[in-house]
């Protein structure tokens, strides 16, 4: 009988374990909780398994925050369309500033997104961050990101990021920041003309923005668009393979009226093609990457680090 007792707790204690590797957000009360971030309160502070919180289809009107010591967490939506976290703070409001008006901030290592929507629907009123990712090693995977200036911050230096079948969308500088960042198979969707990115690549780091067999689409709106501009006097962003709208301005980059960058940015593409595409029109302080450089953008590669992380896909 006690032998019997024993392996009902053991059991017991298994599943509750088991158990605490998946949670559920459901709005109807369905689930283990209502709400993403009572999820997120309810993880140990640097949990030993990866822990993955599903959460159904709903618009979560919530400020999302995952905390450093919140690592390896994983968000799993039911679907990308119809699971949506949206907030609407921008630079201005009260005393929110750029890297304050996020809808989701991500501090935790090893954080992952899946088939989930990250929105800031402040509108076209200035700075207003969708996501804004400080974690190193974090995947986001059949992902949208919305919203109009800066809608994306890749920070922060040495952060590492890969965003793979994602939509991304936005009006001025909407993909910005210090962090190595690689885009894979991602629509990009320019709403005005602008800049699509602005990198801020420390010196010394490798890489900065990377995008990889992607597509550069907009509206009627935008028909004079930039690939981007320096942030920072060091600023990488290159483009290989990309599929480029007739929206893309034949010169391709701007210095951000500061002729000193054009000295130390680099900006390059390898094989661009649509009506976007015009290597002999581009500035002459980019480049055009030969077969051999191009080989060395891949995401293992680019995203190997230290630790020599592989992201998974």
């Amino acid at each position: 009988m006690k032998w019997l007792l024993l392996t009902v707790i053991g059991l017991c204690s298994f599943l509750a374990q088991a158990q605490q590797k998946m949670l559920v957000v459901a709005q109807d009360g369905s689930g283990d909780y209502t709400t993403i971030q009572s999820a997120v309160d309810a993880i140990p502070a640097f949990p030993e398994n990866r822990i993955e919180i599903h959460i159904k289809n709903g618009t979560y009107r919530e400020k999302l925050v995952i905390s450093s010591w919140k690592t390896n967490v994983s968000f799993i939506g039911e679907d990308r369309e119809k699971t949506v976290i949206v907030w609407d703070d921008y630079s201005g409001k009260g005393d929110i500033n750029t890297f304050t008006s996020y809808t989701v901030l991500v501090q935790g290592n090893g954080f992952r997104a899946e088939n989930i929507t990250f929105l800031n629907n402040a509108g076209p009123v200035g700075q207003a961050v969708a996501l804004h990712v400080e974690a190193d090693r974090c995947v986001f995977k059949n992902c949208r990101i919305i919203s109009d200036q800066d809608t994306l911050y890749a920070g922060v230096d040495n952060s590492r990021q890969y965003y793979l079948n994602c939509y991304i969308e936005g009006t001025t500088d909407f993909i910005f920041g210090p962090a190595t960042a690689f885009f894979e198979n991602c629509t990009v969707h320019s709403k005005k003309n602008s800049y699509i990115t602005a990198a801020s690549t420390p010196q010394g780091q490798p890489h900065g923005f990377v995008f990889l067999n992607c597509t550069f689409t907009s509206n009627e709106a935008a028909t004079k668009v930039y690939l981007g501009r320096p942030w920072r006097p060091y600023a990488k962003t290159v483009y290989l393979h990309a599929k480029l709208g007739d929206h893309i301005r034949p010169e391709g980059w701007h210095n951000w009226k500061k002729p000193e960058a054009e000295k130390t940015t680099f900006y390059a593409e390898y094989k661009s093609t649509g009506l976007g595409a015009n290597p002999k029109q581009r500035v002459a302080w980019s480049k055009q990457l030969k077969k051999k450089e191009a080989k060395a953008y891949t995401p293992e590669k680019v995203l190997a680090g230290d630790d020599n992380w592989k992201p998974i896909k």
